[in-house]
């Protein structure tokens, strides 16, 4: 393929990732790994190319574009040498006329940037949100510690105790290390928060939003697969994928619990009031995941980030009636707005005498409220809330 014809090919899938995201469709690694499937003439160095060309231009606007032409057309800006490709070549994009729609340039939509500003993410804080990611891995302790571990190339150790860095794109998951379950693919600082739960051999922990269980496999590494754990979540769908990870990793889910919405404590009734730690890693915006997710922000509507605070709050309460006399609640979001993070927090201590903020003693965060934020520009990490929250005996 010519330059033009890869920047024409990328503003077709930047037509469907901005369809896609105005309905709440397929993200952006998808759409654009069918596209270049149906595509097989694409080289891989045209595929290279076509794929930082759709990354570019999400990075290089703010609100959702009017089309990816318009997308196209801001990365321009930021990429001089591209104007030149619009040059109605074969296969290549027509050239630009006077006045054609440019879109806006910025961190995120209007309304997004703004409170982003409010909870303190401005300036160099939002620019790093829109940063490529590295690859982190956590060592499974289950199997072998960081410090034995020999890999086909040397990572960077984290500050997390097991976490190790590489350049984005290298291939972990072809390494035998991967297939042996010695390693996970896991953000430094997602590793970090599941350190901030403490989670000791002996004890009963409730993951109460598991997901695909990337935080259970690294609590069931800290308790070293003794006590009870719990792996719970209303999305079968990806709660069906935490049994092989398991099996891989050589980890033991005591009990893995489909949950109904609305109606979780009646499936973890036996649990409530037992548990000595519950880990609430709640449904989010995902502002601080953007490094890996930047079309993200397109998705996101105040009307949406209301129902989220909503549903974040209330699973605060089902932790709760989980924890017993002593144990504690740590709340996590992968957010940066502070309505998500420090203030569910305040709220939940509010007008609870019996609960009170505990101290986290974790290598990397800022004090933020009633617990600890981790950003990109500071810490080098995906950006998240982790409070840990006490039951007085």
């Amino acid at each position: 393929m010519t330059p033009a014809a890869r920047v024409a090919a990328a503003i077709e899938v930047l037509d469907a990732v901005i369809a896609a995201a105005q309905a709440q469709g397929a993200p952006a690694d998808r759409l654009l790994g069918d596209w270049l499937r149906q595509r097989r003439f694409a080289g891989s160095k045209d595929r290279r190319a076509i794929r930082e060309l759709v990354y570019g231009a999400i990075r290089a606007c703010g609100p959702v574009p009017a089309s990816g032409r318009a997308a196209m057309l801001r990365l321009a800006q930021v990429q001089p040498e591209l104007a030149a490709l619009f040059d109605g070549s074969t296969y290549g994009p027509a050239p630009v006329t006077a006045g054609e729609p440019v879109a806006q340039g910025g961190v995120a939509p209007d309304w997004l940037a703004t409170r982003l500003a409010g909870s303190g993410i401005d300036g160099a804080e939002a620019a790093s949100l829109l940063e490529r990611a590295p690859l982190d891995v956590r060592v499974n302790l289950l199997k072998v510690d960081r410090a034995a571990l020999e890999l086909p190339q040397p990572g960077e150790p984290l500050a997390a105790q097991q976490g190790l860095r590489f350049p984005a794109g290298t291939p972990v998951e072809q390494w035998d290390a991967y297939a042996d379950g010695l390693i996970e693919v896991q953000d430094g600082g997602s590793q970090l928060v599941c350190e901030a739960v403490a989670a000791q051999g002996g004890e009963t922990v409730v993951d109460l939003c598991a997901g695909a269980g990337g935080k259970t496999l690294a609590l069931a590494a800290s308790m070293g697969n003794a006590g009870t754990l719990v792996a719970a979540d209303t999305d079968r769908a990806r709660l069906s994928r935490l049994a092989p990870r398991a099996g891989r990793a050589g980890v033991r889910v005591d009990h893995t619990v489909l949950l109904n919405p609305g109606k979780e404590l009646v499936a973890l009734e036996q649990w409530i009031g037992r548990a000595d730690a519950v880990l609430v890693d709640a449904p989010c915006s995902g502002t601080g995941t953007w490094r890996r997710n930047p079309e993200a922000r397109w998705r996101l509507s105040p009307a949406e980030l209301d129902r989220l605070v909503a549903l974040q709050a209330r699973l605060l309460e089902v932790a709760a009636e989980l924890v017993k006399p002593g144990g504690r609640l740590v709340y996590v979001t992968c957010s940066l707005l502070d309505a998500e993070g420090a203030d569910q927090a305040v709220r939940f201590l509010a007008g609870r005498p019996d609960w009170s903020e505990q101290a986290i003693d974790l290598p990397r965060g800022t004090k933020r409220g009633a617990g600890l934020r981790l950003t990109p520009h500071v810490d080098g990490t995906d950006g998240f809330f982790v409070a840990c929250l006490g039951k007085r005996w």
